[in-house]
């Protein structure tokens, strides 16, 4: 009987649902459990005594055993259980030779009403605190030893209390573990809101860090490569330069190369592969309503500030603009289409130094078209592997929109091209131009 507690569980399982977390409630549970208890023990033993005619001593003790296995239930539901069975069941044969002396219909046994009372509240702790399988197996073994006393080994001039004892019993193990059910779903509840809470505070950070990424990569990166390219270029452009300026230039540019190394290896840590939120679709990271930029975001209306910057480096730039705008582009897709070419131009400066650009603007009904064509590189090219975070960068970027971007090879150099929808949806390919534009 001590291992098949033990078996069953001599300490809650650490599945198993505590007792409220309100004090009173906790306390109210326990004077409940000891009144239980305590009624078994004293009323219960006068009732074991008079029905078996046995000693009050013997009545009160046997009630004892009972009343103890209920208040052991509230920590250890196992022990308990095996507890009140053991006592029941030697109750049971220790009473059984005098059966025969009672007058009809007999005492009730295998079970007294106490103990009955007792195993139920026991059986219902039980199932309160462990698994399914376990009160289960708890309620088997009681209508097991119940079978046994009554219907395999008997007696003579009983009332048999079997049948009503293995149906209390379940109906006890049936609403504790109603109970613990409840209690198990809200939990799981509440840990699985506390669950998507977190996810959704990950997914937060994770979408702000791969947009400081980019925005990292789209400025700091093209300026710092301007940088790097006018101090190569400095002293061409200047007569018999001293050695001091070029010492001084070249610290410049080598400061240039390492800041860019490590951005792009910072870049690598803030990556993310998790998409923009249906309500940030254009990347522009609001805050939330009320929140502003601490600088404004570049338009296209800047295109020309910014070719005019990379012109500086040595780098032939034609601008080709087409078409009319005709209503405003929103704002996601100015503040792309202005990255694209920034990206784009920086990787000319960094793979194609000394090159022809072309840039093209086209404008049409259904969405805007970029181009940014170069030749082969008219000075040597110093190697700048990057790690493909600008490419990655447009992509994404065109694609919060509905658009696309296209990198191919032509016969003397690069071309990157891109078409952003007007609406910032997926749109028809470009047809025509709404109308001429201009070439600069």
């Amino acid at each position: 009987m001590r291992r098949l507690g033990g078996w069953l569980g001599a300490s809650p399982s650490v599945l198993a649902p505590h007792l409220p977390r309100y004090r009173w409630v906790r306390l109210l549970t326990y004077l409940v459990v000891s009144w239980i208890a305590l009624g078994v023990s004293l009323g219960g033993g006068e009732d074991i005594a008079r029905g078996y005619r046995i000693t009050l001593f013997q009545g009160l003790l046997a009630a004892a055993v009972q009343g103890v296995a209920v208040v052991v239930a509230l920590w250890w539901p196992g022990r308990a259980w095996a507890l009140s069975l053991a006592g029941a069941v030697v109750l049971a044969l220790a009473v059984r030779p005098t059966l025969a002396e009672h007058p009809l219909p007999g005492p009730n046994w295998p079970w007294d009403t106490p103990e009955v009372l007792a195993h139920a509240v026991v059986l219902l702790l039980l199932a309160l605190r462990l698994p399914l399988g376990r009160a289960l197996a708890a309620l088997a073994g009681t209508a097991l030893a119940t079978f046994l006393m009554q219907g395999v080994i008997g007696g003579q001039r009983y009332s048999g209390t079997g049948t009503v004892t293995v149906a209390l019993c379940g109906l006890a193990v049936l609403v504790g573990t109603a109970l613990r059910g409840r209690s198990e779903a809200r939990t799981q509840l509440v840990q699985q809101e506390t669950i998507t809470a977190e996810e959704r505070a990950r997914r937060t950070l994770l979408e702000e860090r791969s947009r400081i990424a980019r925005e990292l990569h789209d400025v700091v990166a093209h300026h710092m490569s301007v940088i790097s390219i006018q101090a190569q270029v400095a002293p061409h452009l200047v007569e018999n330069p001293s050695d001091e300026l070029k010492e001084n230039l070249a610290g410049i540019r080598q400061n240039a190369v390492e800041a860019l190394t490590e951005l792009r290896r910072v870049l690598g840590v803030l990556r993310s592969e998790i998409p923009v939120t249906p309500d940030d679709r254009y990347g522009l990271g609001e805050a939330g309503p009320g929140a502003a930029p601490d600088a404004p975001q570049p338009t296209l209306d800047r295109l020309g500030a910014l070719i005019e910057n990379t012109r500086a480096t040595g780098l032939r730039i034609v601008t080709d603009i087409r078409g009319e705008r005709g209503r405003p582009y929103p704002p996601g897709v100015e503040l792309s289409a202005y990255r694209i070419v920034q990206e784009a131009l920086s990787n000319v400066l960094r793979h194609a130094p000394g090159a022809a650009v072309r840039v093209e603007v086209t404008h049409y009904r259904d969405g805007l078209y970029l181009a940014v064509v170069n030749s082969r590189p008219q000075v040597p090219v110093q190697p700048s592997p990057g790690a493909g975070h600008g490419l990655l960068g447009m992509r994404e970027r065109a694609a919060m929109l509905g658009g696309h971007v296209m990198t191919t090879r032509t016969g003397n150099g690069f071309a990157v091209t891109a078409f952003l929808p007007r609406d910032g949806a997926p749109g028809a390919l470009p047809g025509s131009p709404t109308s001429t534009g201009e070439e600069t």
